[in-house]
């Protein structure tokens, strides 16, 4: 009965897949915080040889305007440019470390907002301070009053956790509680820390089933998704809920959606040709070669066919069903309300 409903669902949201249409700004701003799903180019201004990094070719080959690498984790746009061009933009805003090398930080928060994501980023991460910062100059900019009136009606996307997850090793029952009990109290402080700093309104994209991105499950013979780790995340992701409920119960006009990322999986495996396989990798899966696609990797004909462009994120067109259902979903991806819902509650 799941798959029915998440059927029809594709088959709707495939019919008005192009009906998005570009207008006034649902938000006065957008500001993104989380990891490499939703990371349009900060990592490629991150010191270091080990930084993960999307700047070579296959990357950004179906970018619009031209091939090209911009930093995105994938083919073409993300997540977060989807779920911005919904909120009535025309993409992700800039990455914070791309606005601060052209000395326009400011500006931008203050009329379409600032992409803090970072590849490899955790819970409690430097992203914190960067937003702090940012929100302090703005004040400096625009004064007190009017920048706390903007925040409170601009629309926070996060989406963190599955780097966390996967730097933690649990061995028994307690080790897992402890670690749930560790993560949930850190995203629980982040968020009320955002809160505090002024944020109301909250898309919170959930942990998803991390045992079936083709790293993992090329580990496993037969290819199958690591089940072990898919609860792991499950159990995760439950705690979360329950956390967010509680900081609404404490937090006056705090308002969010938080997505359900293993219904958004299902919703975004259906009607692809492949859901297995990297579209760019090597190997069996595309996924021997490590977790990114690199310059001499081999590139599937059909980006639109597969779920996965590397072996661990999702195609331009995966993203953009997924930020479909996010949007305009039932309450099976989104809980208490759709992003949309969120997007235009008053504040």
């Amino acid at each position: 009965m799941k798959h029915i409903v998440l059927l029809s669902l594709v088959v709707a949201l495939a019919v008005g897949a192009n009906t998005t249409r570009l207008g006034k700004p649902v938000v006065p701003a957008v500001f993104v915080l989380g990891g490499s799903t939703l990371d349009v180019g900060n990592n490629n201004h991150l010191p270091g040889k080990d930084v993960p990094r999307a700047n070579v070719p296959f990357y950004g080959i179906d970018f619009p305007g031209g091939p090209m690498p911009t930093g995105r984790f994938n083919n073409g746009y993300n997540l977060a440019d989807f779920i911005a061009k919904h909120l009535g933009f025309d993409r992700s805003p800039l990455a914070y470390l791309v606005l601060k090398s052209r000395n326009y930080v400011i500006p931008s928060a203050l009329t379409r907002g600032v992409n803090y994501a970072s590849a490899g980023a955790g819970i409690l991460d430097s992203t914190l301070l960067y937003f702090a910062s940012t929100k302090s100059k703005m004040e400096d900019a625009w004064g007190t009053h009017k920048v706390s009136t903007l925040l409170a009606n601009s629309f926070f996307l996060l989406g963190i956790g599955s780097n966390d997850l996967f730097q933690t090793s649990p061995k028994t029952a307690a080790d897992v509680a402890t670690i749930y009990a560790t993560l949930v109290s850190n995203y629980s402080a982040a968020i009320a820390d955002l809160y505090g700093m002024g944020a109301r309104k909250f898309g919170i994209i959930n942990v998803g089933p991390i045992g079936c991105l083709p790293w993992v499950r090329v580990l496993n013979k037969t290819g199958d998704c690591n089940h072990s780790l898919n609860r792991y995340a499950a159990g995760f992701t439950a705690i979360v809920k329950l956390a967010l409920t509680n900081l609404a119960s404490k937090l006056p006009g705090f308002s969010y959606s938080l997505a359900d990322s293993f219904a958004v999986f299902n919703l975004q495996t259906l009607g692809f040709v492949n859901s297995d396989n990297a579209c760019c990798g090597t190997g069996r899966m595309g996924a021997e070669g490590g977790e990114l696609c690199m310059r001499n990797d081999t590139l599937c004909a059909d980006r639109d066919a597969y779920v996965f462009w590397d072996s661990v994120h999702f195609t331009q067109r995966a993203a953009e069903l997924g930020a479909l259902g996010l949007f305009d979903g039932s309450m099976q991806l989104t809980a208490p309300i759709s992003f949309k819902q969120l997007a235009y509650k008053r504040c």
